[in-house]
Parts: C-alpha cells; sequence; structure tokens
C-alpha cells in the first residue's frame, strides 16, 4: 500500500470515527448565535464531509477495480456504483423528509444538511469497512 493511500485512509478512518457515536447531531457541533452562524457551520460541515466521501468512494472503487482485476470480471465496481447511486437516492429522499418533519419552519433547512452530514459520516465508515 503506498503512502498516500495509506495517509489517506488514516484520515478518512479519523473523519468517520469522529462522526460515529461521539457526535450525537451536527447542529449542536455548530454553535451560533445566529441561525446564520450556525447554517454557515453546517454547509461547511457538508463540504468536508461529502469530501471525505467522494474520497472513500474512491478508495472502494479501487478495491473493487482491483478486485475485478483479479477475479477478470466487473462485478464488484457494478455493484459499487448501483450501491452508491441506491444510497445517494435513499439519503435525498430521507433527508427531505426530516425537512418536511419541521412544517417549512426555519429549521428546515439546518435539518435536511445535519441529517445529509449524518449519512455521509455512516456512508463512509461503512465502506471503509468494505475496503
Amino acid at each position: 500500500m503506498s503512502r498516500c493511500r495509506l495517509a489517506g485512509l488514516l484520515s478518512l478512518a479519523a473523519i468517520a470515527a469522529s462522526g460515529g457515536g461521539a457526535l450525537a447531531d451536527p447542529i449542536l457541533e455548530c454553535p451560533g448565535e445566529s441561525q446564520v452562524e450556525v447554517r454557515a457551520c453546517l454547509a461547511e460541515t457538508l463540504s468536508r464531509a461529502d469530501a471525505a466521501l467522494a474520497n472513500a468512494v474512491g478508495f472502494a472503487r479501487e478495491s473493487a477495480t482491483s478486485m475485478d482485476e483479479l477475479m477478470g470480471g466487473t462485478v464488484g465496481v457494478e455493484a459499487l456504483e448501483a450501491g452508491q447511486a441506491a444510497w445517494e437516492a435513499y439519503r435525498d429522499a430521507h433527508c427531505d423528509y426530516i425537512g418536511s418533519t419541521y412544517g417549512g419552519g426555519s429549521g428546515t433547512g439546518p435539518a435536511i444538511t445535519a441529517c445529509r452530514i449524518t449519512h455521509a459520516r455512516e456512508r463512509i465508515a461503512e465502506l471503509m469497512a468494505a475496503i
């Protein structure tokens, strides 16, 4: 394993670990005296979580590609891509549902963003566990 790949895996593992049970709710991680501050913090946190998720998907794709090459097929990459597409559809629908429980109030946006952060962290942990 290359030093760069190992560093990436360790970074993702740290991100995934920090998003586990230790951090109960992304909204609670974003202190602020106004909704503007909380929303900005959540947006930044989501951006970092999405970037880490993209890296985890990349590592998973690399692993699946290696396995496919070894086995002489394309099953692993195809399964990863189908699973990721299904996961994204679920995340979007579920987080939209969570937002709908706020009745269109001012907490709707932060609730959706927090939901997306939580799901990204969980997905990172799932992908990294499978590598």
